[in-house]
């Protein structure tokens, strides 16, 4: 067994502290490892090491076997020496083994009602998902029915507009049939009184005019008049076959 007050044999001269990977020197001194690696690269001394291993492992066995009672009123484990210390006058102990069930009993105790309210977290997390789902489902639904109902008002205008299309072409042609035959009936007229026109001049240019034929002329032309009159009354542009 090591004794305890061997602590400063183990020590290092540079940081202090218990040998850590401890090397030696020529000169038989020892120093750890990492104190002397920024300088040079000594040959380690395993010997050391081992006892120093050793020494700490024994240190740490007799320190938590002096730890067997647990002080209640401070709430930390103590050993025998200040168990009876004037520190811990009239305080109450336990076996360090005893408060440490208590202390997992009550924590024990503590985590029933956390988990009971994670679990609570849980489900109401759990009825907020299928709600979030819901809405979705709703919403897809709602976007299908939309896109439904305008593709069939698409459809309907796109019919429509070829109902109309067809409508306003076929009035078209029946309007420019009428105008068109108007127009030939102009034309019919127009040569007829050009042609008296030139009956007439050609009558005035003459020295010695027939009167006879002026006369059948004259009344041929009231006659013709009256009927242009007619016929241009006839073959005007009504404005309902226009519009």
């Amino acid at each position: 067994m090591i004794p305890l007050d061997a602590e400063e044999d183990f020590s290092c001269p540079v940081c202090h502290e218990v040998f850590k990977d401890p090397v030696v020197l020529s000169c038989s001194h020892s120093f750890c490892k990492d104190c002397l690696q920024k300088w040079c690269d000594p040959p380690r001394n395993l010997a050391l090491k081992n006892l120093c291993e050793a020494f700490l492992e024994e240190r740490g066995e007799r320190g938590r076997k002096k730890l067997k009672i647990f002080c209640l009123d401070h709430q930390q484990p103590v050993c025998v020496i200040c168990r009876d210390s004037k520190m811990h006058n009239n305080h109450r102990f336990r076996p360090i083994d005893e408060a440490a069930q208590e202390h997992r009993e009550e924590l024990q105790k503590s985590l029933k009602p956390l988990k009971e309210k994670l679990q609570a977290f849980e489900e109401v997390k759990g009825s907020y998902d299928q709600i979030v789902k819901h809405i979705k489902v709703q919403a897809q639904s709602t976007e299908k029915e939309i896109k439904e109902q305008f593709k069939n008002l698409h459809q309907f205008l796109y019919n429509e507009e070829k109902i109309r299309i067809a409508n306003l072409k076929e009035e078209e042609e029946q309007k420019a049939k009428i105008v068109k035959a108007k127009i030939e009936g102009l034309s019919r007229e127009i040569g007829g009184l050009l042609n008296t026109i030139r009956f007439f001049s050609f009558a005035l240019r003459r020295d010695v005019p027939n009167f006879g034929s002026l006369h059948r002329s004259k009344k041929a032309a009231l006659e013709i008049c009256l009927r242009h009159e007619l016929s241009c009354s006839n073959l005007r542009l009504h404005p309902s076959e226009a519009s």
